[in-house]
Formats: C-alpha cells, structure tokens, sequence
C-alpha cells in the first residue's frame, strides 16, 4: 500500500513539475550523433520521447543533454530481407500496425501493437525507443527474445549486432554503452509449419501488463514439434521458459489435459516479482492460465 501512496503522490507532482535544465541537440548525421554523446557523462539519446521525456518532467532523469535522432538518415525505414525484415529504430508504433510487410514478416510483432499502451504513444513512441528502455513490462522486448531478433547497434567502435538474448540485462539494464545508439532490429522470417502466440492479462486496455507471453510453436499434424515462448512482466527482463518449451514437445494442441501437464513446468521457469498490479501468486497463475489459452487457440 505504500508504493501506491508514493505513486499517487508523485503523479500528483508530476502536474506541476518540469525537467531540469538541459542541452538540445539534433545532429544530421550518425557520427555526428555518437560524437555528441561521447561529449559528456550525462547525455541522453530521444527517439519518440514517450517514456523519456515524461521521467525528466517527474525529475526520475535529469540528463545534461539530449540527442535528438529524428533527423538521421534510415532510421525510418521498414525493408524486407533476405533473411526477413529490418525496422529502423525511429520506426513508430503505429508504422509497425500499419505495415503489411510486418504482418507478413514478422506476424509476433504485429500481433503485439494492439496491446501497446494508447493511440496517442502508439503514433510517437518507437521501436528503438521501446528495445532501448527494456521495460520488463514492455511487449517488444519479449517479442524480441521469442524470436531471437537481432538489434543493430552503432558507437565509438563501428556496428554491431547483438541477439537479443544477450542484448537485455536485467531491469531497465541493456548492452548499450553510453556513447552507442539503437539503429534498427531485424526479424527473422516465418519458419515452415511456425505458428505465434500471443497473450497479456492487464487490469485495462493500454495499462502496464500484469503478465504477458510472446513465442512461437512448430506444429506438424496438430502435435507440437518445439517451441520458444518468453514471459514479460514477471521479472528484471524476458524470460525465456526452456523447461516448459521441452515439456510441451509431443503435446497435441486440441488436448487441454495434456497442456495443462506441460504447462506445470512454468513453476521451474518463473519466479515473479510482485508489484503493484499483482503477488507472485498471482502472476504464475495468470502465466499459466494464458499459455493454456494460447496455445488452445492455435488448436
């Protein structure tokens, strides 16, 4: 009940504050960008501003300058791939929604917009932005890890690319340096007989989730052949549930008993933090109660 004492509190704050003073810069090009925010300690990089912008009004970031990316070249960008399909990190939420291409390509992404907050963030916020905060809460992380997306990253030492397994480090902790920027992700491609699940329990439509599921299954004559599912809002950061992935291989889809058997082995994969929207106890029934349905759908 305290935490939520403090929250009213601070919203209530949050109506009458303003940010720290700060610099503003927009630079034209990537190497100008990285060059700036090697400049200082504190520099911060803003790509649609939906998370941190209002952190700076509430005085939780009160960075010496901010770098804003909208003006550098490619960052906007959805292309289609070899392998798959590349989204630059200032593509919106509401570009994702849009695209037939990410229906095509990358059909987890687009069946997790719906879910991400309101219209409004949804038409600013990106998806570099949402990767780069990691948000263990967020949908897009979890979409990430569930299909072992591939994050593009530039700094003082060239390109990189990182698998998003290794990019998320706990809470709100990622492999980006100070000096780095979040360039695109790439996805890969549908695999023969792939078939997505998606699921989140949230007390209101574009309210933080309270549990929530992103992964895939392959399927052959109705029988689960393997999986890769990641479980968001129950810890620091995705969660990959391997064991329970094992035990649903060999399990026919349309078989809730059987289900019900595999699903079990979520009490090996999650400890949930409690938080504000619900106890631990809570969470695991909430995870397990949306696999089943998930994965019954797709029965």
């Amino acid at each position: 009940m305290g935490w939520a004492f403090f929250l009213i509190e601070l919203l209530q704050r949050y109506k009458s504050m303003k940010a720290a003073s700060f610099q503003y810069e927009r630079p034209q090009s990537l190497l100008q960008a990285i060059s700036l925010l090697a400049s200082t300690d504190d520099a911060r990089v803003l790509a649609g501003g939906q998370s941190l912008l209002p952190a700076m009004n509430m005085r939780l970031a009160s960075p010496d300058l901010l770098v804003d990316i909208q003006d550098l070249p490619g960052l906007k960008a959805i292309e289609e791939t070899s392998d798959g399909i590349r989204l630059g990190a200032l593509v919106t939420h509401g570009e994702i929604h849009a695209s037939t291409l990410v229906k095509n390509k990358a059909p987890l992404l687009a069946m997790a917009v719906p879910y991400v907050a309101h219209v409004g963030i949804r038409n600013r916020g990106t998806i570099g932005g949402s990767i780069s905060l990691a948000d263990p809460a967020a949908e897009y992380p979890a979409v990430a890890v569930a299909t072992n997306a591939v994050i593009e990253i530039h700094g003082q030492n060239g390109l990189r690319r990182i698998s998003s397994a290794g990019f998320f480090k706990g809470l709100y902790a990622t492999d980006l340096q100070p000096t780095d920027i979040l360039t695109a992700v790439e996805f890969f491609k549908p695999k023969p007989n792939e078939r997505f699940i998606f699921e989140e329990f949230a007390r209101r439509k574009g309210d933080y989730a309270t549990v929530g599921l992103a992964g895939s299954v392959t399927v052959t004559s109705n029988v689960i052949q393997s999986a890769q599912i990641a479980f968001f809002a129950v810890g620091t950061q995705p969660v990959l549930v391997t064991h329970t992935c094992e035990a649903l291989k060999g399990c026919e889809l349309s078989s809730k008993e059987g289900l019900q058997k595999a699903v079990q082995a979520l009490e090996d994969d999650l400890d949930p933090m409690p938080d504000l929207q619900a106890n631990r106890y809570t969470k695991l029934h909430l995870a397990k109660t949306l696999l089943v349905r998930a994965l019954l759908k797709e029965g």
